[in-house]
């Protein structure tokens, strides 16, 4: 019998001091460059979105990386090829720290459809409200 395993984790994380500095012309290539980070970390994405000041990310999470290693890591790159690429201009950073959800197959297409509907769900909506309710859902208070 071999070992099985299913690990979603839907991840958000914001730019520093929470700026508008993800421009969505090149948007498109960030999330391209997520990709890469995550498919040589042996992560599946299932998919990524954002507005210019977060992201989302919905993957399955290896064994052999903690989840914390691979936001690290994600952060670390993209913070450098953002600022090497000249695609981001007004970035100068992620802010510490980010949430991390699991989620159950069952939950995988809501997921997938809410991150797909970002940028209708944020004309209604800020990011603090969208986090504060993302928080009460799974249950966790905010310190």
């Amino acid at each position: 019998m071999g070992t099985y395993r299913q690990i979603f984790y839907h991840i958000v994380f914001a730019t520093k001091y929470r700026k508008p500095t993800i421009n969505e012309k090149n948007e498109s290539e960030l999330y391209k460059y997520i990709w890469g980070i995550l498919k040589n970390k042996n992560c599946k994405l299932y998919r990524i979105n954002g507005m210019p000041d977060h992201i989302h990310i919905l993957c399955d999470l290896h064994p052999s990386i903690t989840l914390s290693n691979l936001v690290k890591d994600i952060k670390v790159a993209t913070n450098l090829w953002m600022k090497e690429s000249g695609l981001f201009t007004e970035f100068i950073g992620w802010q510490e720290g980010y949430g991390a959800f699991t989620c159950s197959v069952r939950d995988k297409e809501k997921v997938i459809n809410y991150i797909k509907n970002q940028k209708e769900h944020h004309r209604k909506e800020t990011f603090e409200n969208e986090f504060k309710n993302i928080l009460a859902e799974h249950a966790i208070k905010p310190e």
